[in-house]
């Protein structure tokens, strides 16, 4: 009989610090739900004299993590190290050595994940990574068990903070991005170089370990389309609200006829609905279910604690398996392996939506009919026109807010708008949601 279960830390970072915090201090809690205490083994770092602000036995900490997983006493390792080749290394050998393992990886498990998901079904062991998506929110064990008799519709999220930082601040100062993104890296909000975040990169790492779970099938992060916040401007946030809408990073998942369509970039949203009020740092995940209906998921998405209290939860999971004696009771991506399906993912090309579209151009007579002709011959109605201020010489916002259309169509009419005499800089687009939330 177990006295105890045994972890093994990877990493002693900002998470791997919230993960210790949280065993050490909500202890009896978690032997109250375990019905066992967690006991930390082991933890790994290369950095073993920097102040985590609190007290560790020195004689746990190492700087090899192989120490941990040739340990026999250790019962689940956990991988905090980031990156990808170095920790995929690592979770193999642990799972090879019978080892179950929590992580909270995700480019790693947007990357390989398919070939940790069969290694960890090959040798029976459980395999954790709640931390990877959503920070402190449980979506990932909402996905695995609490939407298991639904057929999953579709997800919008809001799953990068940072994004939704600088978002946020641009709508409710009226800053530009260039401005904001200098404050959010003085802040700790964004990282010395945030390309991940705000190019769209880490929210599709992210949506890639959603629609797999979601939707029972691989998805590649190499088919997902992304696009960043970079090119959004106080002004176009202005036009979104004067239309009732408000922008956000969405990472977007939906299903029809079996082909799935999968995609992260700014997204106009009307402003009375519940994701347009996530603000600041905060994540959300919104799911629709045939039979649950909708669910918005909401909560703090990233920091030390949230993601530590993630990666504690499952520990507890697989502690309960472990005690009694059902290890992958769960499957590790919701659906049993044979059950899963490979499904066509969309090009972005082959998608349709309502569309935001600002054109610089000259303020001169006609040019305004000639820009609504050649997106008519492209098959895209007009539903609003929005032309403010006039400057004799010099070029205006053009603003108009199209019907549902074609994106294949959109793009043929604008590379021929954009070639025009009179259109002074790339016209921008931004996509509108609204009909399913």
């Amino acid at each position: 009989m177990k006295d105890s279960i045994k972890v093994g830390i990877l990493g002693f970072g900002t998470v791997g610090t919230g993960v210790v915090k949280v065993i050490i201090n909500n202890r009896e809690t978690i032997r109250r739900r375990l019905g066992l205490p967690v006991e930390i083994a082991a933890i790994a770092d290369k950095d073993l004299d920097r102040d985590r602000g609190i007290r560790i036995d020195r004689k746990l900490l190492t700087k090899d993590p192989m120490d941990l997983i040739i340990n026999p006493d250790i019962d689940i390792i956990v991988e905090l190290i980031g990156g990808i080749n170095q920790a995929k290394g690592y979770i193999l050998e642990a799972i090879s050595r019978g080892k179950h393992i929590v992580t909270a990886n995700k480019a790693l498990l947007a990357d390989h994940g398919e070939e940790i998901y069969r290694a960890a079904e090959d040798a029976g062991v459980d395999l954790g990574f709640e931390g990877s998506v959503g920070g402190g929110i449980p979506v990932i064990k909402a996905l695995k068990e609490g939407f298991d008799a639904n057929r999953i519709e579709s997800i919008f999220g809001i799953i990068n903070g940072t994004s939704n930082y600088i978002l946020t601040k641009m709508t409710e100062e009226g800053r530009p991005f260039s401005g904001v993104l200098s404050e959010a890296k003085e802040a700790g909000y964004a990282e010395a170089d945030p390309t991940l975040d705000i190019e769209g990169i880490d929210a599709a790492h992210k949506l890639s370990i959603l629609v797999n779970l979601a939707f029972g099938t691989p998805v590649s992060v190499k088919d997902i389309y992304v696009e960043g916040i970079g090119h959004i401007t106080p002004l176009d946030i202005e036009y979104a609200r004067e239309f009732g809408y408000r922008i956000k990073s969405l990472a977007i998942a939906k299903i029809a006829d079996g082909e799935i369509d999968a995609r992260v970039h700014p997204t106009m949203i009307p402003d009375d609905y519940l994701l347009a009020k996530v603000n600041g740092v905060y994540n959300a995940v919104y799911i629709v279910g045939d039979a649950a209906g909708e669910t918005m998921l909401y909560g703090k998405g990233a920091g030390e604690l949230p993601t530590g209290s993630a990666v504690v939860s499952d520990i507890i999971d697989i502690g309960r398996n472990i005690i009694s004696g059902s290890p992958c009771r769960v499957p590790v991506t919701s659906y049993k392996s044979e059950n899963r399906k490979a499904l066509r993912v969309k090009r972005i090309e082959e998608i349709s939506s309502i569309y935001y579209i600002r054109f610089m151009a000259m303020d001169s007579p006609g040019v305004l009919s000639n820009i609504s002709g050649v997106l008519g011959k492209n098959n895209i109605s007009i539903s609003r026109v929005s032309q403010k201020g006039r400057k004799e010489g010099g070029s205006v916002p053009v603003v108009m807010m199209s019907h549902r259309a074609n994106e294949k169509d959109i793009r043929t009419a604008l590379t021929e708008i954009d070639g025009m005499p009179y259109i002074s800089e790339k016209s921008l687009v931004i996509r509108v949601e609204g009909e399913e939330i």
